[in-house]
């Protein structure tokens, strides 16, 4: 099979930034044929200069990145730099990236990829907020018909929420362009906080990103080191989960996860709930089912393939 055409839209994040390595390693299943930068962990100038940190650590400053929204579509910019620290990237001192950011704005590059390639060829994949990829099914509608899927981190339904209660960060930023997506019709894949805290880090998963003797494997087990400080305090956990490879790993390995095909709405109205994916896992509804929601995932098998395409790099 040829690889699988992707874009990975992001918030680059400690996470993110695994996820986009994990991909640049794996060629023979995933073809990037770009990255788009989200405002969400950070503000947007971050991460857009993070998603090229990213690209020149795995030496490919050939990867195109594309700056897209710097704001949800009718919400104030909520932040995450509790979690990933003042740059996103916080932990190891990173240089300034020297690859260029692309003209063109993300959201447009969304639009003429989809337009260009053949139908049903072009995962999105959304590590972030939703916003650039709901702004550009809402510029053109013509595109979403087009998409093959979306393979997503977001959502939490049995965990409930990260930021909120409720909600799960990506969502909760963005609920209206959430919304936007799960009603839009294309195949989702959604990867939500009851799949990726099943996916911790431990003192020799992160060993072993380390004794990679790589800048790779170590600026990762330095971006671990820092990341996981956060989750061990809130949840009393061993180590700290890695959300976004999870939807890479997927693209790779589909058989480490499981989950149902079944329905969820996202809430945009509610204060109580705002941002809330509400899975109707026992399908109590006659709701269309509209994504498919994984919940379980093998941790081991996860972290063999990640450490493995890491120490190619």
């Amino acid at each position: 099979m040829s690889p699988r055409k992707i874009i990975i839209d992001t918030d680059p994040g400690q996470d993110d930034a695994v996820a986009i390595l994990l991909a640049i390693a794996s060629p023979e299943e995933i073809d990037l044929l770009g990255v788009t930068a989200v405002a969400g962990n950070v503000p947007l100038p971050l991460t857009q200069k993070n998603a090229r940190i990213v690209c020149e650590l795995a030496g490919r400053p050939d990867i195109k990145v594309f700056q897209g929204c710097d704001a949800p579509l009718s919400r104030k910019l909520v932040t995450a730099e509790h979690v990933h620290g003042k740059t996103g990237l916080d932990g190891p001192v990173m240089p300034d990236p020297t690859m260029p950011l692309q003209d063109q704005h993300a959201v447009d590059f969304i639009i003429d990829t989809l337009r260009a390639e053949p139908a049903g060829t072009v995962t999105i994949c959304p590590i972030g907020p939703l916003t650039n990829v709901a702004a550009a099914f809402e510029k053109a509608p013509d595109i979403i018909e087009k998409v093959q899927e979306i393979v997503l981190m977001g959502g939490a339904y049995f965990e409930v929420g990260n930021i909120t209660p409720a909600a799960e960060f990506n969502i909760y930023v963005d609920p209206e362009a959430a919304s936007i997506v799960f009603k839009s019709g294309v195949p989702i894949t959604m990867m939500p906080l009851d799949v990726t805290h099943k996916a911790l880090t431990n003192k020799a998963r992160v060993d072993a990103f380390r004794n990679m003797g790589s800048k790779v494997g170590t600026m990762v087990a330095e971006w671990t080191d820092f990341f996981e400080r956060f989750d061990k305090e809130k949840y009393g956990s061993e180590g700290a989960p890695l959300h976004d490879p999870c939807t890479i790993a997927y693209l790779i390995k589909p058989e480490l996860f499981s989950g149902r095909h079944i329905n969820v709405e996202i809430e945009t109205t509610s204060d109580l709930t705002l941002g809330m994916t509400v899975a109707d896992w026992w399908r109590v509804t006659d709701r269309p089912a509209n994504a498919m929601f994984m919940k379980d995932i093998d941790t081991q098998g996860f972290f063999d393939l990640l450490t493995e395409r890491l120490a190619r790099l």
